[in-house]
């Protein structure tokens, strides 16, 4: 029999019970929003989002500004992942690499095939995402009734997922770059990077300082200004040393976990999901925008992961973990398709002329995420269960004893 022991480090662990917490609270949020927006308050509520401070709107500053901060969350969590946990070894990161990307794929194909020619074809991109505050919230639920693993495996996809979105956000989302200001933000970029490997500089002030001059130059370039986020988590110095007090990139992350879960993405949620729900809901369900965000992210997200990782281990490229099985991956794949907060920032990119298909769209999120979370729970609740003893305690390696049976 194999005894797989599968380590959870202190600083997994606490991102882990975060995006839990916090994605009870958006829920509640998101909540709070529809019924606000379906009120006799309605109109006030939407024209609060509009209201203009410093030449942009209430929406726009929590769109590009506070999310540049959970960008820079993203990026440095990222930056961890890379250099220190699940994505740190090439064996162990090509199968969430992998996921990801079949999890991006599949769920683009099956929107673009519905909506190719039509004005709502820019929506390909809506249904790549997956959110990762709600997934990770609905895996907690489930506690010890899943493998560790699958925690680790679950959260590497997700972020590989989201860099996957930034990606595509920067290529595919951006409209009459000015040349001049990507050239300044990049310059930026260039010397805290210069800061960070030649001068060793570890003070954060300068980086912050550095980033929100970024900030402000992506935003005039016409490259969507959260990508500034992503890039100052890479020229904050990183330490791999586990909770490292000394590590700028350490600290920030911990002082950034409470306040992009529970602030930043509950007055996303607050701005974003003022739908209203009109007469005519049923028929905007059925749109082939809808279909292709509903069957994308519900249908798409496990297909898309449970495939390609089937292929990587047929081909042999990369092995499951040990305690891992294919139902386990199958039900990673359906808590993919819970797009939410990256899905509805993808939606705002693609329709922005078009409040309606905005409207319409953010419903179909709403309805997906929703079936993807509840079916997932589910069937990781009936089939879910460890297949090998696995415990939350050791090093962040399997470590594998053979012991004979008697």
């Amino acid at each position: 029999m194999t005894v797989i022991q599968r380590a959870l480090s202190q600083t997994f662990n606490r991102f882990f019970a975060s995006e839990k917490s916090g994605g009870l609270l958006l829920i509640a949020c998101t909540v709070v929003s529809l019924l606000l927006a379906n009120s006799p308050l309605g109109q006030d509520y939407l024209h609060f989002w509009h209201v203009q401070v410093a030449g942009l709107s209430m929406e726009l500053w929590v769109n590009d500004a506070l999310m540049a901060i959970f960008f820079l969350l993203i990026g440095l969590e990222l930056e961890r992942e890379l250099y220190s946990g699940e994505l740190s070894d090439l064996r162990n990161a090509l199968l969430p690499v992998l996921a990801a990307a079949g999890g991006i794929a599949a769920p683009a194909l099956i929107h673009f095939m519905l909506n190719q020619g039509l004005p709502s074809q820019p929506g390909m991109g809506i249904p790549m995402a997956t959110d990762i505050a709600f997934a990770l919230g609905v895996l907690a639920l489930l506690g010890k009734r899943v493998p560790a693993s699958l925690k680790v495996f679950l959260t590497a996809l997700a972020v590989m997922d989201d860099l996957g979105a930034i990606v595509v956000i920067a290529l595919f989302y951006t409209n009459g770059v000015s040349l001049a200001y990507l050239g300044g933000a990049l310059a930026v970029f260039a010397l805290l990077l210069v800061m960070n490997k030649r001068l060793r500089i570890v003070a954060l002030a300068p980086y912050i300082a550095g980033g929100v001059l970024m900030w402000f130059l992506m935003l005039k370039s016409g490259v969507h200004a959260t990508i500034a986020g992503v890039l100052l988590a890479f020229a904050i110095p990183y330490s791999a040393t586990e909770d490292d007090a000394a590590s700028p990139s350490h600290r920030l992350e911990h002082a950034l976990h409470f306040p992009v879960a529970f602030l930043i993405l509950p007055i996303f949620a607050l701005a974003n999901t003022g739908i209203v729900i009109g007469a005519g809901w049923m028929e905007e369900l059925v749109s082939p925008n809808s279909l292709g965000i509903i069957a994308g992210l519900v249908l798409g997200k496990p297909l898309g992961i449970t495939l390609t990782c089937l292929a990587a281990v047929l081909l042999g490229v990369c092995r499951l973990p040990l305690d891992l099985s294919w139902r386990h991956v199958f039900g990673a794949g359906i808590l993919g398709g819970i797009g939410f907060t990256m899905s509805i920032f993808i939606t705002n990119l693609a329709f922005s002329a078009s409040p309606a298909l905005i409207n319409a769209s953010k419903m179909a999120i709403l309805a997906a995420s929703l079936t993807a979370g509840l079916i997932g729970f589910v069937w990781l609740k009936a089939f879910g269960q460890p297949t090998a003893v696995d415990t939350d305690t050791g090093s962040m390696d399997f470590e594998q004893v053979d012991r004979s049976a008697p």
